[in-house]
């Protein structure tokens, strides 16, 4: 079931990795984090992006250890004809609530109803890298992160079903996931070291991407959503012999 053009799973899984790190859990938030003033509070946020990759990685070794059988049994249901026109018609169906899921930002809350000010996050932001607030605070908030995109976690679930149904041995599997997972807060730490050693030059491009990450969430999950969705329905179709069917009906 080759979902991404027949790349290595090596290379299939990074691919997948980085597109895990682009979430609001894994990169909206360190980002925030990042842009308070002052001296960067490197151990918290290392701290955030540790625990929300160990609760990554537990997800992971919990779906292969525990559904691994599970996984198996559908792989050989997906890999029949009946399976096969299954994946087609979910392909099109992420197709098709990528497009008409809501993207746009929401309406501005009405009067008199309470919404988080900017002055509200940025006291509760520095309240969470304040050196007296326990460690614990920081990595409730990365386990709530997680909790949160468990539902949108739509890479990690193929990359997960990818490594299951590639019949590698389990320490294969666990060293794969403990690698996706640090792939994943890669761009996180990528930029925290830039924040240390470049704090004037990354200041306001992280600004910028921040308010664009903001006002373009919904977006970037449609767009996902789609991808995987037409990935899906591309793998189908081509074991279907859809494809060729179309290119000897147009080559009359």
């Amino acid at each position: 079931m080759e979902l991404l053009g027949g790349l290595p799973l090596p290379l299939a899984l990074a691919v997948l990795a980085l597109v895990d790190g682009l979430s609001v859990g894994t990169l909206l938030i360190p980002v925030f984090l990042l842009l308070s003033p002052g001296r960067v509070r490197a151990g918290r946020i290392l701290l955030y992006l540790a625990t929300i990759a160990v609760f990554y990685l537990v997800v992971g070794l919990l779906f292969l250890w525990g559904l691994v059988n599970l996984v198996d049994v559908a792989a050989d249901f997906l890999a029949s004809p009946a399976g096969v026109t299954v994946r087609l018609l979910v392909g099109v169906a992420l197709i098709v609530v990528a497009f008409v899921m809501p993207t746009k930002p929401a309406a501005p809350a009405a009067p008199g109803v309470a919404a988080p000010t900017p002055g509200r996050i940025t006291r509760w932001r520095e309240r969470l890298l304040d050196p007296r607030t326990r460690g614990t605070a920081v990595m409730a908030v990365a386990v709530a992160a997680g909790l949160v995109e468990v539902a949108t976690m739509l890479p990690y679930i193929l990359a997960m079903t990818m490594l299951a149904d590639a019949g590698v041995t389990t320490p294969f599997r666990v060293m794969a996931l403990v690698a996706y997972c640090a792939l994943m807060v890669a761009p996180a730490v990528v930029l925290l070291v830039l924040r240390l050693v470049a704090a004037p030059l990354v200041q306001r491009p992280l600004e910028r991407f921040a308010a664009w990450m903001e006002r373009t969430g919904a977006e970037n999950t449609a767009w996902i959503i789609g991808i995987i969705g037409f990935l899906v329905a591309r793998s189908a179709a081509a074991e279907l012999g859809i494809f060729q069917a179309l290119d000897g009906f147009f080559g009359r």
